[in-house]
């Protein structure tokens, strides 16, 4: 009979006590309980009330930055040249997606080509930050912008709505110099960290915009404003459901940049290049404004603004002509014979005699060589005014090592060359203009000796613009504008004021250290050039604006040495570069122009010259004192055999017919590209 174990209490009252200690623990352990309970709700209802109040409402409403609407450019007129304007645009938020690849096949079928972009899409959408919308397509029509709100509930995570796109209403015409705006992208965000700087959270938002060149990235920190925001309310899955109003902030618009630009002078400039390459500048000799800053071919920068497809990108990196290329400033060329002016001035310096006769009979030998003027059959007996008028190459054999190519050098540093300037846009080059220090460090590395040492020779080609001489068109106008200033140093302008503040004057700058006498020879060598019936560029340079004259110079730069072959090729790449400057009215010098025409094929004075005035022409119509005086009754013709109605006066209807230069002025060529090192002798250099 098996037992089972049981607990006998010795009486009633040991029983009762047990149960009793069990009872108090429970319930102090239940009190303790319920008083830190109470303890914490009251902190975190009376003590943490505010603080968690504000960590709610962060969670029920969302700060997202609005970008702020990017500062206008306009031209000297108030003509506005880079704005910006509405545009429809269709966006994707990835959170709100259910299934990314599905909704872009959706949204595939109502725009087809974004079917095109699908991998650019989905990498811009999966970098945006969270519930940040990603625009996939800009500029929809009408249509477009339509048909995606109607199938909008079908499309979860995509919304059109409209926004600020910049325009560039003018395209092409001001590419260069304005440049263009574009996405920031990770080389942006490294370049500012590696600054020190903290990067703007604003340049992560999907549809802001940062200029790329020319005066949108001299000026992207003016241009750019600041940034605005809206408060909006957001649901659990932070979808928005609505906008608080009064805890937005404005965006601030960008400070507008005016220009010293005028806009139908630029866009006349590229109507009479046509489809030539080259550059052209025009700048007022009086306080350095520039009027007109153009590079040819140029590009479409509207193509930009969204992200240009890499196939017309490549299109433009690879045509020969580099459309590119800003050739007023970033792009060097042989000057050729306008370089002659500087070399005049230098022989002046020097303590030539300007009416020191130099007789061309159509050679000049130097050492065991003899180097050939353009014209053949010589110029015969030559002064300084007739070397300039006529571009006599062998007056400047003879006279160069007069001066020597150091003083050359100095006196073209002084006149504008071998240096960049303040303009607000960087790439600049600064050319070359060699010297015998020059010389000597660019070939410290050769062993040989004598490759440091310059060589009488060498000037020559120095002389008229050719071997190691390079410049800009920038340059080329300031050469002009100080020849025809013939006092201050002028330096160019090209931002006239930003954000309503006046930017400083290109003429309060030192005088030139040349003497009046010396500049006024040189400039009378360049008006006979354009108003002597002999001179080289008289046909061409003829305004056709009542009594107001035009003073010149041809040049003509080889690429290539012809040897005892033709000038001519039917290869672009090959054919000569053709320039001219020109400074307007003669009596009161008020705008220099240079013209830049790459392997135009033809001379200075047939290439060059015709666009020139035509360029110019604008210019002096669009100026209220200059037209006044064009509209003055014209003086009485001038009587003689040499002055005819045909060859006085009057341009030609075509502005871009090119008329031949005198049967007895051919036209020709200088010196081949060089931008590096030393090149030989040439046999043949033209005008």
């Amino acid at each position: 009979m098996s037992s089972e174990p049981s607990i006998f209490f010795a009486d009633a009252n040991e029983r009762q006590g047990s149960f009793l200690r069990r009872t108090f623990v429970l319930g102090g352990l239940t009190t303790l309980a319920g008083v830190a309970l109470t303890g914490r709700l009251a902190q975190l209802q009376v003590f943490q009330a505010g603080e968690y109040a504000t960590m709610a409402s962060n969670n029920q409403f969302n700060f997202r930055l609005v970008p702020p609407p990017r500062g206008e450019i306009k031209d000297r007129n108030g003509v506005v040249i880079a704005g910006n304007r509405p545009s429809f645009r269709v966006l994707v938020v990835r959170d709100e997606t259910k299934d990314l690849d599905q909704t872009l096949d959706l949204l595939g079928r109502l725009l087809p080509d974004t079917l095109e972009r699908r991998r650019s899409i989905i990498r811009d959408v999966n970098a945006a930050p969270r519930f940040s919308p990603v625009p996939v397509k800009s500029d929809l029509t009408w249509e477009e912008f339509a048909k995606v709100n109607l199938y909008a509930n079908e499309l979860p995570g995509v919304m059109a709505d409209m926004n600020e796109a910049r325009f560039y209403p003018f395209g092409g015409a001001f590419a260069h110099v304005i440049g263009y705006v574009a996405k920031p992208n990770d080389r942006d965000i490294k370049a500012i960290e590696e600054r020190g700087e903290k990067v703007p959270e604003i340049l992560y938002n999907p549809g802001f915009r940062i200029g790329r060149q020319g005066v949108e990235k001299a000026f992207d920190a003016d241009l750019r404003g600041e940034a605005g925001g809206n408060r909006v309310e957001v649901d659990a899955r932070g979808r928005v459901v609505a906008e608080d109003i009064g805890g937005s902030r404005p965006a601030v618009p960008g400070k507008d940049i005016v220009l010293t630009l005028d806009a139908d002078v630029q866009n006349r400039a590229l109507e009479v290049y046509g489809e030539e390459s080259g550059g052209c500048v025009v700048m007022d000799v009086r306080n350095g404004d520039i009027l007109c800053m153009m590079s040819a071919p140029s590009f479409d920068p509207n193509l930009f603004v969204g992200g240009v497809p890499s196939t017309v990108y490549r299109a433009l990196a690879d045509y020969e002509r580099k459309p590119l290329l800003d050739k007023t400033i970033n792009g060097v060329f042989h000057p050729g014979s306008t370089f002659k002016l500087t070399t005049a001035l230098a022989l002046l310096e020097a303590g030539v005699n300007p009416t020191e006769r130099v007789v061309c009979t159509g050679g000049y030998r130097f050492g065991n060589r003899v180097f050939r003027c353009w014209d053949h059959g010589g110029h015969g007996p030559q002064t300084m005014h007739d070397a300039i008028k006529n571009s006599c190459d062998v007056y400047f054999y003879h006279m160069c090592n007069r001066a020597g190519v150091d003083k050359i050098q100095d006196v073209a540093k002084k006149i504008g060359f071998m240096q960049t300037y303040d303009i607000g846009v960087s790439n600049q080059k600064a050319g070359t203009i060699p010297s015998r220090a020059w010389k000597a460090n660019y070939n410290k590395r050769n062993p040989n000796p004598e490759s440091r040492v310059w060589f009488p020779g060498e000037t020559l080609s120095v002389a008229i613009g050719q071997g190691d001489v390079n410049v800009t068109a920038l340059q080329l106008a300031v050469m002009t504008s100080r020849f025809a200033n013939a006092r201050k140093a002028i330096v160019p302008r090209l931002v006239k004021s930003v954000g309503g503040v006046n930017q400083p004057s290109g003429a309060d700058v030192p005088d030139l250290p040349f003497s009046r006498e010396h500049l006024e020879i040189v400039r009378q060598g360049m008006v006979a050039v354009a108003n002597d019936v002999s001179g080289g560029a008289y046909r061409q340079s003829q305004l056709g604006l009542g009594d107001i004259q035009m003073a010149g110079k041809t040049g003509t730069a080889q690429v290539r040495s012809y040897g005892t072959g033709s000038r001519k090729s039917n290869v672009w790449a090959l054919k000569d570069h053709n320039l001219f400057v020109a400074f307007a009215p003669v009596d009161e010098p008020r705008y220099a122009v240079a013209v830049i025409i790459e392997h135009g094929g033809k001379g200075g004075a047939t290439a060059a010259a015709p666009r020139a005035r035509e360029i110019m022409r604008t210019t002096l119509l669009k100026d209220p004192e200059m037209l006044e005086r064009i509209q003055r009754p014209l003086p009485p013709a001038p009587e003689g055999p040499d002055v005819t109605e045909d060859s006085f006066g009057a341009a030609p209807d075509d502005p871009d017919g090119l008329a031949p230069a005198p049967a007895a002025r051919p036209a020709a060529p200088s010196a081949p590209t060089a931008s590096t090192g030393p090149r030989p002798y040439l046999s043949e250099p033209r005008r």
